[in-house]
Formats: structure tokens, C-alpha cells, sequence
């Protein structure tokens, strides 16, 4: 399951930082596939969304820091928990229940940005 950041989110930015594929993003911020990753060229998202990895994406939220599901493993592969969730001081990262993945396949979403 990806993470999503709630509208408690108090703008503090500790979660930025920590995410390893770069999928947290400031509000209002325009985000790309090709940021923190190896990404290149036309990338399919797990999603299904097709994008060029360096094109800019309109932000998912205006107001708080937003997570982009796409990019975002719950960081396996990396560590044994969420970093975002770990050092957010008002716990407003949580499970995204809209969009649940297996650790497999967010290990398989990892390996497709870190080649």
C-alpha cells in the first residue's frame, strides 16, 4: 500500500528528505518521474500513467506536502518502515487504503526507478 500525507499535514518538510525515490513533493510543486531515480525517457508509472520521466507533472495537492503513489514503495527495498511516517511530528503519513500494493510488487515499482 502507498502512503498519502492527510490535510493535518503542518508543512514542516521532515518528510521530504527521507523518501528515497523523491516521491514526497511541498504543495503546490510540480514533480517528475525522473527526480531521485534512474529514470529516462517514456516511463510507465504503476498506475498505468505514461509519462516522459522529465516531464513536469501538475502537483497533487496545492496546500501540503503530497506523495506521488507512483513513485512511492512504502520504501522497501531501502529501509523496514516508512521513513516519511517515522519523522512526520503530527503522524498525518498514512496507509493510502486506495491504493494497496503487495511488498512484492512495490519492490518490483522500486526496481523500475533504480536501475
Amino acid at each position: 500500500m502507498a502512503i498519502k500525507i492527510t490535510d493535518e499535514c503542518i508543512n514542516c518538510g521532515a518528510c521530504e528528505p527521507e523518501c528515497p525515490n523523491n516521491a514526497i513533493y511541498e504543495g503546490g510543486a510540480e514533480w517528475r518521474f525522473s527526480d531521485g531515480t534512474s529514470v529516462k525517457g517514456e516511463f510507465k508509472g504503476f498506475s498505468g500513467f505514461t509519462a516522459d520521466a522529465d516531464a513536469a507533472q501538475e502537483p497533487d495537492e496545492m496546500d501540503v506536502y503530497y506523495i506521488v503513489t507512483d513513485k512511492c514503495t512504502e520504501c522497501k527495498g531501502f529501509h523496514d518502515e516508512p521513513q516519511c511516517a517515522a519523522v512526520c511530528p503530527v503522524d498525518c503519513c498514512v496507509d493510502d487504503e486506495d491504493n494497496v500494493h503487495t511488498e512484492a510488487e512495490n519492490l518490483q515499482k522500486k526496481d523500475s526507478m533504480h536501475l
